[in-house]
């Protein structure tokens, strides 16, 4: 995303933040980026290289690893302190990877999105059983997987297939609602916009259908029935 495109994004919403990051502009013209719940703090830790935003996104408070960055689990604690809007742009891509190059494309109109069946039915080797997930289970997966409280900040854009279905009737009008903030305080934000299901959501959905196709193969095997389908 150019310094132009994110300057005009932050100016035409309001916008002082994005995700769970609070952006402040400096009388100098740098930048200084805070999880939005510490930006009153004076005794945070400091940093001011934008290369450091990759460390601070990689675990939680805990210090478990964040292999989601759009979970609502940034780690608290710091203050990155970036000199122009070219390392700002830096910053927030290793914060929230492809997410400002989404908002720019859907804010020209070119954001292409997938529907779910189109990411399922197109994954090979071990990831191809994913598209025999049921639209019951898919409903129920994207509900939970996706939510923003505890799942995910992203807006979903994508349907679940070609006829329009929604992707999950388990969540609220706001998930698809790109002017909501989905950290829930309302604010201005840049919307973390999601045109594809992610590869984690497609490895649950393997997971989903494996173990279903294990249990069908117990209750067979219980049966006294050949688990090929075949009789004896």
């Amino acid at each position: 995303m150019s310094e132009t495109a994110l300057r005009a994004a932050l100016a035409k919403s309001g916008a002082a933040g994005i995700g769970q990051i609070s952006i402040a502009t400096r009388e100098d013209g740098s930048f200084a980026l805070t999880h939005h719940e510490d930006a009153a703090r004076d005794d945070l830790a400091l940093y001011a290289n934008a290369d450091d935003a990759a460390q601070l996104s990689r675990f939680d408070d805990a210090g478990n690893y964040r292999p989601l960055k759009t979970a609502p689990s940034l780690r608290h604690g710091w203050r990155l302190t970036v000199p122009d809007h070219r390392s700002l742009d830096f910053a927030l891509d290793l914060f929230y990877p492809g997410r400002l190059a989404a908002f720019l494309a859907w804010d020209r109109g070119r954001l292409v999105t997938t529907p779910l069946r189109e990411t399922l039915q197109r994954q090979t080797g071990m990831y191809r059983p994913a598209a025999k997930i049921s639209d019951p289970e898919a409903d129920g997966l994207v509900g939970s997987f996706c939510r923003s409280d505890g799942g995910c900040l992203r807006t979903i854009l994508w349907k679940r297939d070609r006829d329009g279905s929604p992707a999950s009737t388990l969540l609220p009008p706001e998930k698809f609602d790109p002017a909501h903030d989905q950290t829930g305080l309302g604010r201005p934000t840049v919307p973390l916009l999601c045109q594809e299901a992610c590869n984690l959501l497609v490895a649950e959905a393997r997971k989903i259908v494996k173990c279903g196709a294990s249990a069908d193969s117990d209750t067979s095997s219980e049966a006294g029935e050949p688990r090929d389908g075949t009789h004896q």
